[in-house]
């Protein structure tokens, strides 16, 4: 099927804490709808059958819950109402975003998927009910190419988004499409957690996601094109991520995955949106792991000199490393209960220093969420203290199998190259409770390889 994502810069109000009238809020939200329009067309002159709009692309971010109030439109969340909004505009108050979006479906028969803030009134006696008697919620919504409203998905793990309530349950949002079948939705930082997002996709064995994001880079391990694609070869669905486009805001990032390919755009310097559009296999059963015969070969040598460990902060973990010297070798790296593997060899030994990094613990600074991670990483300069920084250039080929003793099942193979550009691992998987993956030759210079394992159970 024919797919499309849009990157979407969006128009932002200069003053978010401010309070405005409907009809001002309407405005500013109606030039991000125009440029939607624009782009739904463009995406459907180009066989497009669904098209995917990023987070917070409409209304924009930094609001306080009063003053986002004027943004926000009136969606019932609840799957008795069947209703098409272009059609029906009249039904319920509060409604033109719904609208603006359900028409542009209908009039360019595709599928579309966006994300705005919505307002739900609430009874006293509901326990969970905010004290202004409202919930407001990060809501995703989706319409079939008839333009009726055929899913709607709350936000349940918020990132600091003070204006917005989490649902009192978690919403597992899927919809049916003739081309391809369930898509499952969820937002942005709910990639990281089991609720509803791991759940969703095992619960309903769900072989497409649709994913609008607003996403700040964070390298090495959390850039987004990174975990996107980890994130589709781990669960081996594909992937429509829709990032919003703030390069000032360190956002950037898109694109349509599939667990062996991706069509990416990754841009810090220019400015303005894009659009993606792709041409995927519908997934119907699992993607075969290759598995390697005896991929480890752990040295019996013993004696020799080994190598410093170090300790340096990563992605605000204190990583334990050691470094990754010369042109060939065998490292091993172990904090708390994983231990991290390392057979490497380099064409040609630059002057760039690399490290093998490990951390098992729980990550407390934007989230608390529980890592496992073997890391190999380029350092941001010759000195060990460089271990962890934010690097994007590298020129070193490095042929590498890396391979840890996991205690989680849930493992997330990053593999990103120079310029922040994707490659793809040659073998990956399980094999006597070690989770490998080995790549020949990376395609350009290798920034990050990596096995970032989630261990749900102790967040």
């Amino acid at each position: 099927y024919v797919a499309a994502v849009y990157e979407h810069e969006s128009i932002l109000s200069p003053n978010p804490t401010v309070l405005v009238d409907r009809q001002s809020a309407l405005e500013l939200m109606g030039r991000n709808l125009d440029i939607y329009e624009q782009q739904a067309v463009a995406a459907a002159r180009q066989g497009a059958q669904i098209i995917v709009f990023p987070e917070d692309g409409i209304h924009g971010f930094n609001f306080t819950r009063s003053s986002i109030y004027p943004y926000l439109d009136f969606v019932l969340h609840s799957h008795s109402v069947k209703w098409n909004p272009c059609r029906e505009p009249y039904l319920f108050n509060d409604t033109e975003v719904l609208q603006r979006l359900s028409c542009m479906a209908l009039k360019n028969k595709i599928f579309l998927v966006a994300n705005l803030g919505t307002k739900q009134p609430c009874e006293h006696t509901d326990p969970h009910c905010p004290s202004d008697g409202r919930y407001q919620f990060n809501t995703n919504v989706a319409f079939n190419d008839d333009g009726a409203l055929v899913a709607t998905y709350r936000k349940h793990n918020l990132y600091f988004e003070y204006a917005f309530d989490s649902p009192p349950e978690p919403d597992y949002t899927f919809f049916d499409t003739p081309f391809a079948g369930k898509f499952g939705v969820f937002t942005c930082f709910d990639i990281l957690f089991f609720e509803p997002a791991v759940n969703l996709i095992r619960q309903y064995n769900l072989k497409q996601v649709v994913y609008p994001t607003a996403w700040m880079n964070q390298l090495p391990l959390l850039s987004a094109v990174e975990f996107q694609q980890a994130f589709a070869t781990a669960f081996s669905i594909n992937i429509l991520a829709a990032n919003i486009h703030h390069p000032a805001l360190g956002m950037t990032g898109s694109g349509i995955y599939t667990p062996v390919k991706s069509f990416i755009y990754h841009d810090m310097e220019s400015y303005g949106g894009k659009l993606i559009v792709a041409e995927i296999p519908v997934i119907t059963t699992d993607y075969e792991t290759n598995l390697e015969e005896n991929p480890f070969r752990v040295s019996e040598k013993g004696n020799e000199q080994l190598p410093p460990l170090f300790y340096a902060e990563m992605m605000y973990d204190n990583f334990t490393f050691v470094p990754v010297w010369g042109e060939k070798g065998e490292l091993q790296v172990c904090a708390n209960t994983l231990c991290c593997y390392l057979n490497y060899q380099r064409a040609v030994v630059t002057d760039e220093l690399y490290a093998l990094g490990v951390f098992d613990g729980l990550h407390t600074v934007h989230g608390t969420y529980y890592v496992q991670a073997c890391a190999l990483v380029k350092c941001g300069g010759l000195n060990f203290s460089t271990c962890g920084q934010e690097v994007t250039d590298a020129t070193a080929l490095i042929d590498f199998q890396l391979w840890g003793n996991m205690s989680t099942p849930y493992i997330f193979p990053l593999l990103l190259t120079s310029g922040i550009t994707l490659d793809f691992a040659d073998h990956m998987g399980w094999k006597n409770n070690y989770y490998f993956i080995s790549k020949n030759r990376t395609s350009s210079g290798l920034l990050t390889a990596a096995l970032y394992g989630r261990w749900y159970d102790k967040d």
